[in-house]
């Protein structure tokens, strides 16, 4: 008898490098056991929800908030150190907008829609960490979706629409209501909360307890 999956939800922002670290974890676990009980699910959650539309330049706005370029530089240096250790190729200096995430939440809900929720997340990610690109930008995330299987002309057409912005703010509030104050958070079977970029060992030790309950 096959065991029925187990839901892992997951709150993340693509904005948040230790959201790409954690999920690179994750995808080493995963890949480490392909026979793995997760049906993976990513859900919203925006770092800076009052970030305008357009965004902000992104050096200018974190040397505001974290206290000057030498506070900002040791972040970043920091940053790269995890990512290094974590096999992820990420340069914190190289995007140069702070964007609103609301719209690249959307083009998630969609692409779980779609069932190429994972290609898209990724692919969110490593355009901001380690290409740059503006993921604010309604036309880059048109882009991205024609990269990964979706149909880019019919999601530019639902990016320049409001279409499921409020129910996206809506699931982003629920969230935080319910005690998701930072990402990524994990939730295992909707029971067990998960918090930061854990390192693949823990999701094997999560994985081989779970296959322990399933025999």
């Amino acid at each position: 008898m096959i065991p029925a999956p187990i839901r892992l939800d997951i709150f993340s922002d693509p904005v948040c490098p230790w959201c790409y670290v954690g999920k690179a974890n994750l995808d080493r676990a995963l890949a480490a056991h392909p026979d793995h009980p997760f049906a993976i699910q990513w859900h919203p959650f925006q770092l800076n929800p009052d970030m305008p539309a357009e965004g902000v330049a992104k050096r200018a706005y974190l040397e505001g908030k974290f206290g000057g370029k030498a506070r900002v530089d040791a972040i970043h240096e920091r940053l790269r150190e995890v990512a290094r250790g974590a096999g992820v190729d990420m340069d914190p200096d190289k995007p140069q907008r702070m964007p609103n995430t609301l719209n690249a939440h959307r083009l998630i809900h969609w692409a779980g829609i779609e069932s190429v929720q994972p290609a898209v997340v990724s692919a969110l990610m490593r355009a901001y960490w380690t290409e740059g690109r503006d993921i604010g930008d309604l036309e880059t995330l048109a882009d991205i979706a024609g990269e990964n299987g979706m149909d880019r002309a019919a999601t530019l057409r639902l990016l320049q629409s409001d279409a499921d912005a409020e129910d996206i703010a809506a699931r982003d509030g629920d969230a935080r209501q319910k005690g998701v104050n930072a990402v990524p958070t994990f939730l295992i079977a909707q029971q067990y909360v998960v918090s930061g970029a854990q390192p693949p060992e823990t999701w094997e030790k999560v994985i081989a307890e779970l296959a322990g309950r399933a025999e």
